[in-house]
């Protein structure tokens, strides 16, 4: 199912909920084999755009396509390169995991699917659960599940709306270490997460939402590059600081401050306060500025 283009279009889409504009002219391009971030607040926007994607809702006006293909005009080859693991655990409760698997194949045309499915349920760890009804599954099993769902049909882009929502350690690792060996496989991966840390770590581009608009669109690491604010984590062998330096130094707690800073020479300066002060520093660590730095920067500008 190759294609020229961009493996999702979105111009200029916009979508009202009575009082509510969910979205407010959209528009952004995902190319082929992208890990793509989506980011903002509650009510941003995210749901919203994937639910028109993947066919669910209908925007107001503007359009948007994957693989080339309208998901209006063309909602039948739209949704065969698609691919959604959604943010709530929907589930069927009379079938098994096989079964679901099997049924979800059938949903799109393909028969004999089995060895698919069975190398899907290896990679996610679901071989031990194939035969168990879908309501005795774990929460995290019933995700997994969700994610084997969506590739049944090996579509070329997958959409992960919170995909790791109240998961444990070691079920987010392994699923990532799935989705990103998909990913290097030549899948185009479009993720929306409230873990910042996991969308600096595996996403080579990302768009913020806020109020329904893209206020930031750019690679990671330029991204990264737009604040200087580093910090300092401070410990110190005195429970109070003189009062000309509490305004700098925000109190955590026991004896551990908070001291951020744009560059090296205000750090300078603090600590040399606190030696003339009298206070000694026994313990620091610094904090380089990260993705979180970045977008709670971002929301609060725009």
């Amino acid at each position: 199912m190759s294609q020229a283009g961009p493996a999702i279009r979105i111009s200029e889409l916009r979508k009202r909920f009575r009082a509510t504009q969910a979205l407010d002219g959209v528009s952004l391009d995902i190319q082929p084999g992208e890990f793509f971030g989506l980011l903002g607040p509650n009510g941003a926007g995210k749901t919203t755009l994937i639910s028109i994607l993947a066919g669910l809702a209908r925007a107001d006006s503007g359009h948007a396509a994957v693989m080339g293909h309208d998901v209006v005009r063309g909602y039948r080859q739209a949704r065969r390169a698609l691919g959604v693991v959604p943010q709530e655990l929907v589930y069927d409760p009379f079938f098994n995991v096989r079964e679901t698997l099997r049924i979800q194949s059938g949903y799109f045309g393909l028969r004999h699917n089995d060895g698919w499915i069975d190398e899907i349920m290896h990679h996610l760890d679901l071989v031990p659960h194939a035969d168990k009804n879908t309501q005795s599954l774990s929460g995290g099993m019933k995700r997994r599940l969700l994610v084997a769902q969506a590739l049944v049909h090996k579509p070329p882009v997958i959409v992960l709306d919170e995909p790791t929502a109240g998961v444990d350690v070691d079920l987010r690792r392994s699923l990532w270490e799935f989705i990103s060996r998909l990913n290097r496989e030549g899948h185009t991966i479009l993720l929306t997460t409230h873990y910042l840390e996991e969308a600096e770590a595996l996403c080579s581009r990302i768009a913020m939402l806020k109020s329904g608009r893209v206020v930031a669109l750019d690679d990671t690491r330029n991204l990264l590059q737009l604040t200087n604010e580093h910090c300092a984590q401070l410990r110190l062998d005195a429970e109070t600081v003189p009062a000309v330096l509490q305004g700098r130094l925000l109190h955590e707690r026991d004896a551990s401050w908070r001291f951020n800073f744009g560059d090296y020479a205000e750090l300078e300066t603090l600590l040399a306060d606190l030696r003339v002060a009298g206070v000694r520093v026994t313990e620091m660590h610094l904090q380089e500025p990260d993705l979180e730095d970045v977008f709670t920067d971002i929301m609060k500008r725009t």
